[in-house]
C-alpha cells in the first residue's frame, strides 16, 4: 500500500513536469529522483537533533537532486539519444530552484509521513507483526509483544514484554511512525505500548515493571492519555 503513493506521487510529477516541455518519459525518470531523495530527508531528519544538522542535511538532499537531474540531462539522454534534437538540452531554472525542490521534496515527505500513519490506524491490529534487523538478523514481533522502545543516540532499544531486548538502527521517531496510535511518545527516549502501561506518578509512566521518565514537553499529552 505504501508503494501506491509513491507510484502516485511520481504520476502527478511527471504530469506537472511535462508542462516544462518535457515527455512523459523523461517527466517519469525526473520524478524517479525525487523520490529516494525525499525518503532520505524523511528517515534522517528525526534524527537530525541540532538545527545545524538539519540544515546541512536539507542542503546534502538539495545538492543530490540537483547533481542527479543534471546527470539524467546531459549524461544519460545525451549518451542515449545523441541525435534527438527536441529534447530539452539546458535544464529548467525551475528545477534548479532550492525553494522550489524543497517544497516537493517536503511535501513528498510529509505526504508519505501521513499515509503511513493512516495505513497503520486503518488496518492496525494488535496481532499486526512488525519485522526489522537487530545485528544482521531479521526479528519479527506481534505489535502487542513490544512493550517500549528506547533511543540510545545512535540506536535503539526494542524491549518486549518477555524482557527480551533487540538493537536496531532505525530512529526512534521512525518506530513513532511505524507503532502509530498503540504507542505514545513520553520523553525523546521513549516510546511506550499505552495497552501495557500506567501513569504511576505525574512525571512517570510504569509498563511491565520498568518506570520510565516522562518529560515536560510530552508530559500534556501523556497525563490527557492515560486520564481518558
Amino acid at each position: 500500500m505504501r508503494i501506491a503513493y509513491w507510484l502516485a506521487a511520481v504520476i502527478l510529477l511527471a504530469v506537472i513536469l511535462t508542462s516544462l516541455d518535457y515527455t512523459l518519459g523523461q517527466a517519469v525518470l525526473i520524478g524517479l529522483i525525487f523520490c529516494p531523495c525525499a525518503l532520505a530527508l524523511e528517515f534522517w531528519m528525526p534524527k537530525a537533533r541540532k538545527t545545524m544538522d538539519k540544515v546541512c542535511l536539507s542542503l546534502a538532499v538539495l545538492v543530490t537532486v540537483v547533481l542527479l537531474i543534471i546527470v539524467l540531462h546531459f549524461v544519460v539522454w545525451q549518451s542515449l539519444s545523441p541525435n534527438v534534437s527536441h529534447e530539452p538540452k539546458d535544464v529548467p531554472p525551475m528545477l534548479i530552484n532550492p525553494a522550489f525542490l524543497g517544497l516537493i521534496l517536503t511535501a513528498l515527505a510529509i505526504g508519505d509521513y501521513f499515509w503511513t500513519r493512516w495505513l497503520a490506524g486503518r488496518f492496525r491490529a494488535q496481532d499486526q507483526s512488525i519485522t526489522f534487523f537487530s545485528e544482521r538478523k531479521s526479528i519479527t514481533l506481534k505489535r502487542s509483544g513490544i512493550a517500549y522502545v528506547e533511543s540510545n543516540d545512535t540506536e535503539v532499544r526494542v524491549v518486549t514484554t518477555d524482557g527480551e531486548a533487540y538493537r536496531n538502527k532505525t530512529g526512534i521517531g521512525q518506530w513513532e511512525n511505524l507503532l502509530a496510535e498503540d504507542f505514545l511518545r513520553i520523553h525523546r527516549s521513549y516510546l511506550v505500548n499505552t495497552g501495557l502501561a500506567t501513569l504511576s506518578a505525574p512525571d512517570t509512566v510504569t509498563v511491565c515493571g520498568t518506570q520510565l521518565p516522562v518529560s515536560r514537553k510530552y508530559k500534556e499529552s501523556v497525563q490527557r492519555t492515560f486520564q481518558a
